[in-house]
């Protein structure tokens, strides 16, 4: 009987000591109060032809990264930087967030051989994806003024 009684006592008290240590750990949970608003990465890609060129830019708060290429030759450049906080600011001033989901993206065109143009702007709380968005006349604008602006600041082989 004592040894059954032992085993009782070390399986409950092991238990015990799991339970409060599990109850003390403190979890890293994210405190929400990041800025739904706030843009956190651009990328623009342009990708299709019959020779399968691509152009990818993406733009973080301090980083700028661009590769192009073609997939026929297999042909790729690279080229990364870092960006100003002056530029990365007017970049994404040019964005109104709110306009955003009024843009309207268009069927693809590389089934035909044809270069499909896609933005994505990223916020905390939604990823907004928009493909060959500038038959949308209407609501392209803001994004027509990205592209210029990323020109701006890229080399001239990555334009």
């Amino acid at each position: 009987m004592p040894a059954t009684k032992n085993i009782f006592l070390e399986s409950f008290f092991s238990i015990f000591l799991l339970s409060t240590f599990f109850s003390c750990v403190k979890e890293n949970k994210p405190t929400g109060n990041k800025d739904p608003y706030e843009i956190t990465s651009i990328s623009l890609s342009d990708i299709g032809g019959h020779l399968g060129s691509y152009r990818i830019i993406k733009v973080t708060r301090d980083s700028i990264t661009a590769e192009k290429g073609t997939t026929s030759n297999q042909i790729h450049k690279k080229w990364a930087s870092t960006i100003s906080p002056d530029a990365w600011r007017q970049l994404a001033s040019s964005i109104h967030i709110t306009d955003l989901d009024y843009i309207k993206s268009s069927p693809s065109r590389q089934p035909m051989d044809g270069i499909d143009e896609t933005f994505q702007i990223r916020t905390p709380k939604k990823s907004h994806i928009y493909v060959n968005a500038y038959v949308d006349t209407v609501h392209y604008q803001q994004l027509q003024q990205l592209k210029e602006q990323l020109n701006n600041i890229l080399p001239e082989e990555y334009k």
